[in-house]
């Protein structure tokens, strides 16, 4: 008779943010393969529900959705006082625009600041709470390779990555004897849609098909290759485990070797 799986995060309560797509969609089949039951936040509901179903069938595991847009403050408030409490929030909800820097407007600047940051900090007010009284959780934020280092033409994106780095380490500090863990994972160049479109537009400005474009952003990547969001989903899955009660305030790369902090 084969062994039962584990299910370390049996009875706990997770967040994602962004999860209906791309690295968060991998996140939230992650967390419920470990036993944890889901929350899943993004502004389109079509997609939350059909990433809900999927890991329901999967996993025969609860799976809640919550369309909001997580920069809006009252939707943000409102939807965690409807979720209670989560021992396990990650806040992966993100977008990229481009553009150099010399037409870089505020309004770019401040979208960019808008989903990469707020959206994480209001979300982490919201969770971090009922984490302190219970004297434990576990606070995951997606941020980039551009939050560890530069890119030409998307100024305003690495300075949202960096900021969201910088509230990771802040908050470390500041609940390290709480029981709760603060942590960053910066991926790569990954294989979601976003990364499509940021190769649509690099072949849209340079006359490149989107295929060449795609190749070019994967050789960042000393590996030759664009990250997988199963890849970096690992990565949060361990932060979230019991054995990671000492990692915080860290920002892990998960690369292929392109940056080595």
């Amino acid at each position: 008779m084969s062994a039962e799986p584990a299910r370390p995060l049996q009875g706990q309560h997770a967040v994602v943010t962004g999860g209906g797509t791309g690295i968060g969609a991998a996140v939230a089949l992650g967390l419920a393969r470990l036993g944890a039951k889901l929350t899943l936040i993004g502004r389109r509901l079509a997609p939350l529900e059909e990433r809900a179903q999927a890991i329901t069938a999967l996993t025969a595991t609860f799976v809640a959705v919550e369309r909001l847009d997580v920069t809006d403050p009252s939707a943000v408030a409102e939807a965690f006082a409807r979720i209670h409490s989560a021992e396990i929030l990650v806040n992966n909800a993100g977008a990229a625009e481009s553009a150099p820097f010399a037409k870089t407007g505020l309004d770019l600047l401040e979208r960019m600041l808008a989903v990469n940051l707020k959206g994480a900090f209001l979300c982490t007010q919201a969770a971090l709470p009922p984490m302190l009284r219970a004297r434990h959780g576990r606070i995951v934020n997606i941020a980039s390779t551009a939050g560890l280092t530069g890119y030409a033409y998307v100024s305003a994106y690495v300075a949202a990555k960096h900021a969201l780095v910088g509230l990771t380490r802040a908050l470390a500090l500041e609940t390290v004897k709480s029981g709760v863990t603060v942590n960053a994972v910066c991926p790569g160049f990954t294989d979601t849609d976003l990364v499509g479109r940021a190769a649509a537009t690099i072949a849209a400005a340079t006359g490149r098909s989107p295929e060449a474009a795609k190749g070019e952003l994967a050789r960042t990547n000393p590996m030759g290759r664009l990250v997988t969001p199963e890849e970096v989903a690992s990565a949060v899955a361990y932060l979230v485990l019991p054995e990671a009660s000492a990692v915080t305030g860290q920002a892990i790369v998960i690369a292929g070797g392109e940056l080595m902090p």
